[in-house]
């Protein structure tokens, strides 16, 4: 059967009206596009596939918290960690809250932390216990970050409408870091500052 199929081919290419130039021509692509055509079979089917990777799922972290020390009328003066965007009023209530008598006229409790600083909250007097507002001495160094500003008053050169320029600034940009600092408050040049820096403590 199969000699008879092959005797057939023979005839129908024997029959084909080309010259024998033309019929090799013919075989030739004939068998490129057979080696072709095998090729690709068998590279598609030798290729693995391949999974895409799970992409990973990485957690969401977060290690941004800063470091603030909570002193005097809070129920439990300590240091505590807090978000690095938390405000005054967060580290309070970290610490417990406000004990009974708490003075906050100098604290802006809506102002952003920084790390490392100390908030210190006085007593409106020291019958409720704890720690008052130290009253600036007649001839001793005032402390920046807790003078009033009757204390920055008592100055040299400083009215009513500078010290509370001072105050003011320290409600929004948080304790003074040194004395120098005051020259940041808009009204305090050098000559002025040199007049009562030695009188100064932070």
């Amino acid at each position: 059967m199969e000699n008879e199929y092959l005797s057939h081919i023979r005839n129908w290419w024997g029959d084909l009206h080309y010259s024998s130039l033309q019929k090799r021509g013919l075989s030739i692509i004939a068998g490129l596009v057979i080696l072709i055509t095998a090729l690709f079979v068998f590279r598609g089917s030798s290729q693995e596939v391949v999974a895409a990777p799970a992409p990973l799922e990485i957690e969401s972290i977060s290690t941004q918290t800063l470091m603030v020390d909570v002193e005097g009328a809070v129920v439990n003066p300590g240091v505590y960690s807090l978000p690095l965007n938390a405000r005054v009023f967060e580290a309070i209530t970290a610490a417990g809250g406000l004990k009974k008598g708490a003075d906050t006229s100098d604290i802006n409790q809506a102002r952003l932390l920084k790390d490392g600083e100390q908030i210190y909250v006085y007593l409106a007097s020291s019958s409720a216990g704890g720690v008052a507002r130290p009253a600036m001495r007649k001839n001793g160094p005032i402390m920046i970050n807790r003078a009033t500003v009757k204390d920055f008053e008592s100055l040299d050169g400083i009215g009513p409408v500078l010290a509370n320029r001072i105050v003011s600034y320290r409600k929004i940009n948080g304790p003074f870091a040194a004395v120098e600092d005051l020259l940041k408050v808009p009204g305090i040049g050098q000559s002025k500052f040199a007049q009562f820096k030695e009188k100064l403590r932070v």
